[in-house]
């Protein structure tokens, strides 16, 4: 019965951290796409050493949970204590790196939105409506959550586009319209001359309202990540007590 759990656990603790490689990997290209991409919103803030920092960071993490990943799936398969000693290291560090970082965001709430402010106007200063990732982004998020700008539609004032225009416009995705097909991106007039037709609520305002709203998920999202990685601490740390001494012959040889 022993040795069934024992190698029930192994294997489980193989997928687990199977699952772990992936993931990272995830992560690795999702961050080398925001840094590599001539699209991507990066290219826009080309001098705003926070998001290049924020895009290296999602690199290393991803390349760090791929190594991870790996080191717990030999570890695990090939019963090797001081590879699954690692893991469950190198867990504890990640778990109290994630605490670390959710409070510094909670007590440095204002300097993040500064900085998000900051981020933001760069992005509103520079849209051509011409479609690019960063402007399809932006837009997504103003037309989803029914908001203009980051404070406000005030934000828009410094576009080049619209102030060098003629008429009086507005991004497209900032349009408080019951069209059933509004256009998606772009500029459009302002048909009632007042920006009336415009929503008046910055995105600031309503990112904090879906945070608030959803803060139970988010919390629970949160929970469920910390519990996996207690989960495979729990686990690597039981493969390796049960096992005996370590048998280094075990170790595929490359």
């Amino acid at each position: 019965m022993g040795k069934g759990c024992l190698t029930a656990t192994k294997y489980f603790l193989f997928l687990f951290n199977l699952i772990f490689f992936l993931l990272g990997g995830v992560i690795l290209g999702f961050g080398l796409w925001l840094l590599l991409d001539n699209q991507s919103f990066i290219v826009v803030l080309n001098d705003s050493t926070s998001v290049k920092a924020a895009c290296y960071i999602l690199i290393g993490v991803g390349g760090f949970s791929m190594l991870m990943g790996f080191v717990g799936c030999l570890g695990a398969i090939y019963e090797v204590r001081c590879l699954l000693g690692l893991y469950f290291t190198c867990l504890l560090l990640i778990l109290i790196a994630q605490i670390t970082a959710g409070a510094l965001i909670y007590f440095q709430k204002d300097v993040l939105d500064e900085e998000m402010s900051k981020i933001v106007s760069k992005v509103l200063e520079k849209y051509s409506g011409n479609n690019t990732t960063t402007e399809q982004a932006w837009d997504f998020i103003q037309r989803n959550m029914k908001c203009c700008g980051w404070s406000g539609r005030q934000d828009w004032n410094g576009n080049m586009a619209i102030v060098n225009s003629s008429q009086t416009i507005f991004p497209c995705s900032c349009q408080n319209s019951t069209d059933l097909t509004p256009p998606i991106s772009g500029f459009c007039d302002d048909t009632s001359g007042s920006g009336g037709s415009v929503y008046e609520v910055g995105c600031s305002e309503s990112v904090e309202a879906w945070l608030r709203t959803n803060m139970w998920v988010i919390l629970g999202i949160c929970l469920g990540v910390a519990f996996i990685e207690l989960l495979g601490m729990i686990l690597s740390i039981c493969l390796c007590k049960k096992m005996g001494v370590v048998d280094y012959t075990k170790v595929p040889k490359f």
